[in-house]
């Protein structure tokens, strides 16, 4: 049996209205769009994790801030047995530099509008929209942008 439940960290990156989302390559979730990240390694935290899988899917620096949701990703086969579980930090993280492009197993990765997100204009990752109004709510920023002039 494989060793199930893994630790896995998200990295939310928020900037000027925007959410840095990648859409992933592989498997479970290819051609969605999500946050960048992966597996937490051995002796390292989840704020550790999500910085350098940020860096090696986008090259885009951050510092991690502070731990805002978790979530259960569990997928069972057609007999019920679980294929796999992971449990998924999502990190806020804030932005130092760098311009995203994708890198290691994604296929594009750019800044997209809060608006874009919260209406699920993108084919989205489960609950991506969720993770970014727990994150909006604890930075207390505005999940629209004014308009211009307002």
């Amino acid at each position: 049996m494989a060793d199930f439940p893994r630790l896995a960290a998200l990295a939310v990156v928020l900037r000027d209205g925007h959410l840095l989302l990648v859409r992933r390559k592989n498997e479970p979730d290819a051609g969605l769009w999500g946050y960048p990240g992966g597996q937490v390694d051995l002796g390292e935290t989840a704020g550790e994790a999500a910085v350098r899988e940020l860096r090696e899917e986008t090259s885009v620096i951050a510092a991690p801030r502070a731990y805002i949701d978790s979530l259960d990703i569990i997928r069972r086969a057609e007999d019920g047995a679980v294929s796999f579980h992971f449990l998924l930090v999502a990190v806020l993280c804030d932005y130092v530099e760098g311009v995203p492009v994708a890198a290691d197993d994604v296929t594009e990765a750019q800044w997209v509008p809060f608006e874009a997100v919260l209406n699920r204009a993108l084919p989205l990752s489960k609950d991506v929209d969720t993770v970014l109004k727990h994150a909006l709510s604890q930075t207390g920023q505005a999940p629209f942008a004014a308009p211009p002039g307002g």
